[in-house]
């Protein structure tokens, strides 16, 4: 199976003309998906873990089985470890609030990249102004990576917890985790590793890597939106209070107190998002029937085409490293002198869609020196065709801008 024929399941990609290359966002999502969540509202719907009859117990296996297989598919010990959420964002305050506010104290150190999605680096704002502990940077060098003098250098003595992308949703770098979890390790700090913009695209094992806690969300990768995932050592999950409270994850309510469910149960309050599990079970399915290594190979021959190509063109900056083997699904780059929203808006006229902005990461654009860029993410539909026809639309964008500039 290539590309070509992958692209075959996606009604979104089969039913326009559009060029999606804004993944990186949110991926499309295929019919095995899609046709899996109608089945499961149209022969299982049904409140899990709250009936006694049948269709009650079917929502509950099935809720059930979409965590084991989420366990399988990261190598979790055990299904126990995944907790369910609305997304890496919930994952990440969950952690931040249920871990950080009880295990760090005043003048402690928090250590971040400074690429960090704001969703892994505001949480632990608000945790080290309420406990603090200091916030700390791991800067990049010129090709936008993390250089091992510069994690040796922070994280040392008295840090605490780590919080690192696997994958920088900007330059698309590949930090190197494992390393920085082994460095963490020898200091007696905890890693928060966020998976958002890899889990999609290479083999992750959490006990290989040793990871305290990886969280990813479901919409990148074929899953629908509102399913995000938090896997935890169960020491770690054991020891910690719950995020949420309420129905479902609890054990016993009296008047004036309560006691709490085991994990995973006790952080997930409330009715939960069966479909969207329904549809990450589905997503990790495809996934598979593709096979991983296949997809690391289609993706890092469509990223060294389109680096060439996109390398061709004078009048672009591209961020980030060069090499395709250090650079994973996303390239960010800005068309000289012409703003990112105004080359995104005559791409989109030319049915090409990419993503504009900060993306999340105002930090990292900061210390770049940049306010916003272009970026171009693919995945395992994109064909050689949709890099042509973004080449041929920046030209379009540089025709009209020239005349300004």
């Amino acid at each position: 199976m290539d590309n070509y024929e992958i692209r075959k399941d996606f009604p979104i990609l089969n039913n326009s003309k559009i060029v999606y290359l804004d993944s990186g966002a949110t991926s499309q999502k295929p019919l095995q998906v899609l046709n899996k969540m109608t089945e499961y509202y149209k022969n299982s719907n049904a409140n899990p873990h709250r009936g006694a009859y049948k269709l009650s117990i079917e929502s509950t296996k099935i809720y059930d089985e979409a965590r084991e297989k989420v366990a399988k598919f990261i190598n979790s010990e055990s299904s126990n470890q995944i907790v369910f959420t609305r997304n890496a964002t919930e994952s990440l305050n969950l952690i931040a609030y249920s871990y950080g506010l009880d295990n760090i104290k005043k003048d402690e150190k928090i250590v971040l990249s400074i690429m960090e999605h704001h969703s892994n680096l505001v949480p632990w704002q608000n945790i080290s102004k309420r406990t603090g502990a200091l916030l700390e940077y791991m800067y990049i060098d010129d090709n936008g990576e993390l250089t091992e003098n510069e994690i040796n250098e922070k994280i040392t003595s008295g840090v605490k917890i780590v919080g690192i992308t696997q994958v920088s949703n900007v330059l698309g770098t590949i930090n190197p985790i494992k390393q920085i979890i082994k460095k963490a390790h020898e200091v007696g700090a905890i890693v928060v590793v966020d998976a958002s913009q890899s889990i999609q695209h290479m083999k992750i094992d959490v006990q290989e890597l040793d990871a305290d806690f990886l969280v990813f969300s479901g919409h990148k990768m074929l899953a629908p939106l509102g399913i995000g995932v938090l896997y935890g050592k169960k020491e770690l999950l054991e020891k910690m209070n719950p995020f949420l409270f309420g129905g479902d994850m609890i054990e016993y309510v009296y008047e004036q107190n309560a006691t709490f469910a085991t994990i995973p149960t006790k952080f997930e309050a409330g009715t939960q998002n069966v479909e969207g599990a329904v549809g990450l079970l589905a997503a990790i399915d495809y996934i598979n029937n593709i096979g991983m290594n296949k997809i690391e190979d289609i993706e890092e021959k469509l990223m060294e085409y389109a680096l060439e190509q996109l390398d061709k063109l004078d009048f672009i900056t591209i961020y980030g490293p060069k090499e395709s083997s250090k650079h994973a699904s996303v390239i960010s780059f800005n068309v000289n002198n012409v703003h990112s929203h105004d080359v995104a808006s005559i791409l989109d006229s030319q049915d090409v869609c990419i993503r504009s902005g900060n993306h999340c990461a105002q930090p990292l654009l900061r210390y770049m020196g940049i306010d916003s860029c272009c970026r171009a993410s693919i995945y395992i539909y994109n064909t050689k065709e949709d890099i042509d026809r973004l080449i041929n639309a920046l030209y379009k964008a540089q025709e009209i801008f020239s005349k300004w500039i």
